[in-house]
């Protein structure tokens, strides 16, 4: 089974490094290139959803009955933010999948292949965890982009990241790759932080961290309590937002050339 170029989740096992703030970022600044989105929760906490106007709503299709069994099509809604950005919302089933088969997201791509071509990205906020919902995001994509702050906790387990997708890579994706390490919340100036990276830099390599790093900003925690997008800011937000369209960028020229 193929994974598709254009799929990519977001990632570490420790909780609160901003893969949440990242993954809304990329979705904002594609938004405002003009281009096309879709962005899959996998956190049971729904925060991904939740920020880009999803309501929580029992009734709907969510991504819990996807691995349940129903096409990926069904559970795909417009986000409040742009007609450019698509969500297939956590809903209230994920915790019941974090157990067993650690194929079905990628089954469920491969049955809407031609539905998710149509985007410039899919892209996957996977929860605080290496669990099976985890797996399930890296068996289906062909990217595997991991988020990490610059701090002694936030360094901690990026091994047992990398050694996770080696495993799915051996066991489930022969085409899955580690494409790329997102720095987040990095202050201006900060010797501790440097140190950091400079560990950073050993453990993956210069080259696959990649530019500009996510600058530490009140505006970007109050874009996710406000349910905004970073570019609805405009000015306040300049620097963010040149750091979100950059890393946009790069992001998808990398499922392009794959």
């Amino acid at each position: 089974m193929r994974t598709l170029a254009n799929a990519v989740a977001i990632l570490n096992q420790k909780g609160g490094v901003g893969k949440t703030t990242v993954t809304l970022g990329l979705a904002s600044a594609a938004a405002a290139a003009g281009h096309r989105i879709l962005v899959i929760d996998l956190d049971p906490q729904g925060s991904a959803g939740w920020v880009l106007g999803v309501d929580p709503d029992p009734s709907a299709v969510s991504v819990g009955d996807v691995l349940d069994g129903r096409p990926l099509s069904d559970a795909i809604v417009g986000s409040a933010w742009s007609q450019h950005v698509d969500v297939v919302p956590a809903g209230d089933r994920l915790q019941d999948f974090e157990a067993g088969d650690a194929t079905r997201l990628a089954a469920a791509f491969f049955q809407a292949g031609d539905v998710l071509a149509g985007y410039d990205a899919v892209v996957i906020d996977c929860p605080p965890s290496l669990g099976n919902l985890t797996t399930n995001a890296l068996a289906a994509v062909r990217h595997a982009v991991v988020v990490v702050e610059p701090s002694a906790l936030g360094l901690r387990g990026i091994g047992g990241v990398a050694d996770a997708i080696d495993v799915v890579w051996d066991s489930h994706n022969p085409d899955l790759e580690l494409s790329g390490v997102v720095l987040n919340r990095v202050p201006g100036v900060s010797a501790e932080a440097e140190r950091r990276i400079d560990e950073l830099r050993r453990i993956v390599g210069r080259q696959a961290i990649w530019k500009p790093s996510v600058p530490a900003r009140v505006v970007l925690n109050q874009a996710v309590g406000e349910r905004r997008s970073i570019h609805s800011y405009a000015s306040r937000a300049s620097g963010p937002i040149d750091t979100f369209d950059k890393l946009w960028g790069k992001l998808r020229r990398t499922v392009r050339q794959a």
